[in-house]
């Protein structure tokens, strides 16, 4: 957010900015969405609903678990917030005493830590390398884990790696938590219909059923109905946690948006060719960039499974000067270089956790990907 609002500021002083950096569908949202909205503004759908959600919500929710993931929840199992970020925070809130260890993968999302640390958590990182596609071993997972540990937070597809976990990924990590029976698996799928061919998603409920009284599935409209602004996420999971959770929204937020509700039941339950329509832009542009990127060897792309990130290995600059004598000594100089050489906005990969890498989104035009690799590759020849 903080690279955008840059690159807004400068544009603001005329100047070019790809941006590159926020992790927002360009899409608009599809009208039939925005007329259920408006139907239910007009039908009187502008109350205060339950904590947990209106009951129409709840129950779209639980038919499009049972039908895309092969998982059985009942409406006392769901609960609705203000975005899958409320939804990770009520959790945490929830459940973390002083102390208690949380063991995220690196690279992770940005709030991530701080929302752990918010609550008197300790952020416990395993380190998911380049070298093995960004998924963790089994050692260094239970090298993280112990008697302190209170939940794992695992994000399928990764922002902003592009990993996709699979089902045995899925199953060693289960393996792994499992003899710990105070330990809770928080598994954000918010990317889920974003995903490329030749890579199958998987639920982390579906993998490890037996842990489903432990696991607390995230996903929310954001992403893949182009619903950002919309702020509607949700969640899935054993009914005591639940309970809690919706307990603490009321005494915050109260509910989320009633009309923004009426217009996600629509969006999960109605005609879904805009999901497919995106997610085959998504893959042409991928393909775009990792093409384009490959023209400049000191960038190293790595191939994303899904999301619309494109998270490149930025080491080879380290340590280079730019024309105007600066030294760039990590990823985060990168990323300021490419933002006043290159007028390219990006995201250091600082924020997530790995260092040297930028993420690059390319949730934006064809036209704009040529432009801004074009313009990279001329900043960085610069570099001495």
């Amino acid at each position: 957010m903080a690279v955008s609002q840059a690159a807004k500021e400068m544009t603001r002083q005329g100047i070019n900015v790809v941006d590159l950096s926020l992790g927002e569908p360009d899409f608009d949202t599809p009208q039939n969405i925005i007329s259920a909205a408006i139907q239910g503004m007009q039908t009187g759908k502008t109350r205060y609903t339950a904590s947990a959600g209106m009951p129409e919500l709840k129950e779209v929710i639980v038919q499009k678990l049972a039908q895309d993931n092969g998982l059985t929840y009942t409406a006392d199992e769901i609960t609705v917030g203000n975005g899958a970020k409320q939804i990770i925070f009520n959790a945490l809130m929830g459940t973390l005493e002083e102390g208690d260890e949380v063991v995220i993968l690196a690279p992770y999302f940005v709030s991530y830590p701080d929302l752990i640390k918010l609550h008197g958590g300790v952020p416990r990182i395993v380190t998911c390398r380049a070298e093995n596609d960004f998924r963790p071993t089994r050692e260094d997972l239970a090298a993280a884990i112990n008697e302190k540990t209170r939940w794992i937070m695992l994000n399928t597809p990764s922002n902003p790696s592009g990993a996709v976990l699979s089902q045995a990924d899925f199953r060693m990590i289960g393996d792994v938590v499992r003899p710990f029976s105070n330990l809770l698996v928080m598994s954000d799928e918010i990317y889920e219909k974003i995903v490329f061919e030749g890579t199958e998603f998987v639920s982390f409920g579906q993998a490890c059923p037996d842990l489903r009284d432990r696991t607390l599935i995230i996903n929310g409209v954001s992403k893949s109905y182009a619903m950002t602004g919309w702020r509607i996420g949700y969640g899935a999971g054993p009914a005591g946690l639940i309970q809690v959770m919706n307990k603490l929204q009321s005494q915050s937020t109260t509910n989320a948006c009633s009309i923004s509700q009426v217009a996600s039941a629509e969006a999960i339950s109605g005609n879904q060719d805009f999901v497919e329509h995106c997610r085959i832009q998504y893959q042409i542009r991928r393909d775009l960039m990792l093409a384009e990127l490959q023209a400049i060897p000191q960038l190293k792309a790595f191939s994303p499974e899904g999301a619309f990130y494109l998270f490149a290995d930025c080491g080879a600059l380290i340590g280079k000067s730019t024309p105007a004598g600066k030294t760039l000594r990590n990823d985060a100089d990168v990323a300021t270089y490419f933002l006043t050489e290159a007028h390219v906005a990006c995201v250091p990969g600082a924020a997530y956790g790995l260092e040297p890498f930028v993420r690059f989104s390319f949730a934006t035009s064809e036209e704009q990907i040529r432009l801004a690799v074009k313009q990279l590759a001329a900043a960085i020849t610069k570099l001495v």
